[in-house]
């Protein structure tokens, strides 16, 4: 464990999300001398330099410089900087130790951690184990799914549980500290992040971490009906615990969707191991409404219903998205940054099962035309619509009374927007919008 007092640390990329001014912030608090550096320029990263306004913290923003990196005792990377990074490279050969926030509250934290991975379904499988916990325990929710623990570090006793969301970019990074947590849960394994990982084989490699350095006494939640899932029954010491939909009883959900009741299996089993039964697990799901921008109902009119599942952005994603509702009834918007991931499955459930298809974004062409040569009888109708204000008024021309209208891309955000959360707030937007 890196002692932070009275050493210069480099907290490498700000960002936007909390975890990096959450670290800068808790290292100033334990005593350490703080230099931020982020490429984004200062006008991009004012909220969240905003958010450290009066301490004394020393900013390198619009640029890095290698020296911030080679001449101090600790880095605090962003889990977004791949490993790779130059900088890094530098920092390593120099000597200089290289952690993250998420490693900086794992080395310190006093309670037992669940830990839960996927490549969809990682952040509702997250919040649904946290309200299921809660009836038993005092129960801290964190990690990706956007709550940094760090700071909250001396509220947090060992009888305590902690559940922590755990990207693959945060694995990677924690794969130098050989640690898995007590309870792993992995919903499904994909195919994501290519662009940072580089290969599907370093992406599930990543992922592994999560299992990997499990002990014999800790526990490990698979998805039987995955075979991402599955393989990775072979790379951990821990008892297996499957879970599925087959041969189960549903939980009572309000949220629509069979990957959702796959997710909240994945958390029953998961608290069923730390003493939790069924009718607690039910009663804390019984009224549990989700999470922005994962099939959020965010506008009714007229009997059409407006889905906002921005957080889509793998094709399997969009594809269980649409089989949450009947089909044929679904009008889905889809496209956006091309990952280079492939598109075909998806464009085939879409062409047979949904009513209508309007493409957007960089990969809305490609996503056009493939469909439209599809020989599929009562294919639905596509429609190139190139961005998402054009998209919603082709909707509002064809839609009828029991249609749902659904932002499901399968695709990133960021060739016309910051981020998810954007796209999603502009869905929820227009679609409140009087036609």
């Amino acid at each position: 464990m890196q002692e932070v007092s009275g050493k210069r640390v480099t907290v490498a990329g700000l960002g936007r999300f909390g975890g990096q001014i959450a670290a800068a912030r808790w290292l100033v608090q334990n005593g350490a001398s703080v230099v931020v550096t982020d490429q984004a320029s200062a006008d991009k990263l004012a909220d969240s330099v905003q958010q450290l306004e009066g301490l004394p913290i020393e900013f390198r923003l619009g640029e890095h410089r290698e020296e911030d990196f080679t001449n101090s005792d600790l880095i605090v990377a962003s889990p977004a900087i791949p490993p790779t990074n130059k900088y890094l490279q530098s920092a390593r050969a120099a000597g200089v130790p290289i952690t993250t926030e998420i490693r900086l509250f794992i080395e310190r934290c006093p309670a037992a951690i669940l830990g839960v991975t996927g490549t969809k379904g990682k952040s509702t499988t997250t919040a649904m184990l946290g309200e299921i916990l809660r009836s038993r325990f005092t129960t801290w929710v964190g990690g990706n799914i956007g709550h940094p623990l760090l700071l909250e570090l001396d509220k947090i006793i060992k009888t305590h549980l902690v559940v922590l969301e755990l990207s693959s970019f945060m694995l990677e990074h924690l794969g130098a500290m050989q640690w898995s947590p007590h309870g792993a849960v992995v919903t499904m394994l994909a195919c994501d992040h290519l662009d940072w990982h580089g290969s599907r084989e370093a992406y599930v490699n990543a992922k592994t971490n999560i299992v990997r350095h499990q002990r014999p006494d800790d526990f490990a939640v698979l998805n039987e009906e995955d075979p991402g899932s599955i393989a990775l029954a072979g790379a951990t010491q821990a008892r297996i615990v499957w879970f599925g939909l087959m041969g189960r009883r549903p939980l009572e959900l309000i949220l629509p969707g069979r990957h959702n009741q796959s997710n909240a299996q994945a958390a029953f089993a998961a608290a069923y191991q730390m003493g939790v039964g069924r009718d607690d697990a039910e009663e804390a799901l019984r009224n549990f409404r989700g999470l922005p921008h994962r099939l959020q109902l965010v506008h009714e009119e007229n009997g059409v219903r407006y889905f906002n599942d921005s957080i889509a952005t793998v094709p399997e994603a969009a594809t269980a998205a649409l089989d949450s509702f009947p089909h044929k009834r679904v009008i889905q918007v889809v496209g956006g940054y091309d990952k280079g991931l492939p598109l075909v499955a998806m464009c085939n459930a879409l062409v047979e099962r949904a009513k209508a298809v309007l493409c957007i974004g960089a990969t809305g062409k490609t996503i056009e035309q493939m469909m439209s040569d599809s020989p599929h009888q009562g294919a639905a109708s596509v429609y190139y619509c190139g961005d998402l204000p054009t998209a919603m008024r082709v909707a509002r021309q064809i839609v009828a009374p029991g249609d749902v209208v659904l932002l499901s891309p399968g695709c990133a955000s960021y060739d016309q927007f910051v981020n998810f959360e954007k796209r999603g707030e502009m869905f929820a937007e227009l679609a409140a919008e009087r036609g």
